[in-house]
């Protein structure tokens, strides 16, 4: 019996021990067959990563950048950009500058014209010329009082003569007939044409308007006193003399200056018209002067609006 029991438990403990042996061996195989905490953790984010990437959707990816990176064509399309960004700035510096320049030539040459005009008109005004002209009392061919008033608002011609006069005053007065006529026809300009007598004692009203008959009919012949007449010849600077002791009724010459004197519409001497000037020249002469004539609250306008750059052009 002792010895069944010994025989027993070895058999028991080598049957328990084989059993342990093999479920210990049957644990070792199911944990080689199970994977490590690790793997599964890699392959839990492999599967994830699988996902977002399969169902992200695509406007929640913001590219780092529009412009595609390498490539000719990428290359050529941003020099393509930087040159047109450059053909533009360029352009665009062009058209400021012709702007400006433009704007400043316009200025400048206002502002040379206007000097210009002023200087003619001053010029025309007898500026740095002799003093013509003055207040002065006679009577035309009617009797009627002519004064310098009278010259007033027109453009006027005078000229002194007498009625005995052969030949110069007849020519000149011919002459001045025709720069009428044309100065009105050409340039649509009207003057007052004046006859003064140098010879008061033999040229009458009466005698005066008989005489410039002959001649064109707008002009107006004016007389006076000996006194009158002198004092009018002073102030126009002509000179005249008659031979002394000339008795009543004796023919005689008188010797006077030989002029025609344009006159503005301010009554102020513009230009002395002598021989040398031609129908044609005469008709040009007057003309010009005309076409520049400035009335006087113009001309004040213009000598008053000085710019800061006007002495580029004085």
């Amino acid at each position: 019996m002792n010895q069944v029991i010994p025989q027993t438990q070895r058999m028991l403990s080598r049957s328990s021990s084989s059993g342990f042996r093999r479920s210990a061996l049957r644990t070792v195989a199911s944990m080689r067959a199970i994977p490590s905490s690790s793997l599964l953790i890699n392959k839990r984010v492999n599967i994830f990563r699988n996902f977002h990437t399969k169902f992200t959707p695509l406007y929640n990816k913001k590219p780092l950048s529009r412009v595609p990176v390498g490539g000719s064509e990428s290359t050529s399309s941003s020099s393509k950009f930087k040159n047109s960004t450059l053909e533009f700035s360029s352009g665009k510096a062009m058209i400021l500058f012709v702007l400006v320049g433009g704007t400043l030539y316009y200025f400048f040459e206002k502002e040379k014209r206007r000097i210009e005009t002023v200087k003619t008109a001053e010029a025309n005004r007898g500026y740095g010329k002799p003093m013509i002209g003055g207040d002065f009392t006679l009577y035309d061919e009617n009797g009627k009082e002519f004064t310098e008033k009278d010259l007033l608002g027109k453009f006027s011609i005078i000229y002194f003569g007498f009625s005995h006069c052969p030949d110069i005053c007849p020519d000149e007065l011919d002459k001045l007939g025709v720069w009428l006529d044309e100065l009105r026809k050409k340039y649509d300009i009207i003057l007052q044409p004046i006859f003064i007598t140098c010879d008061p004692a033999r040229d009458s009203s009466e005698v005066l308007k008989e005489y410039l008959s002959d001649f064109h009919e707008g002009i107006i012949g004016l007389t006076g006193s000996y006194e009158q007449v002198k004092n009018c010849c002073k102030k126009y600077r002509v000179y005249f003399s008659t031979p002394p002791s000339v008795k009543p009724g004796q023919d005689y010459l008188v010797d006077h200056s030989i002029f025609f004197y344009l006159m503005d519409p301010e009554g102020q001497f513009v230009e002395a018209l002598g021989q040398n000037y031609d129908e044609e020249t005469g008709v040009e002469k007057i003309a010009g002067h005309v076409k520049n004539y400035i009335p006087e609250e113009k001309r004040e306008a213009l000598i008053n609006s000085d710019k800061w750059y006007s002495f580029l052009f004085k």
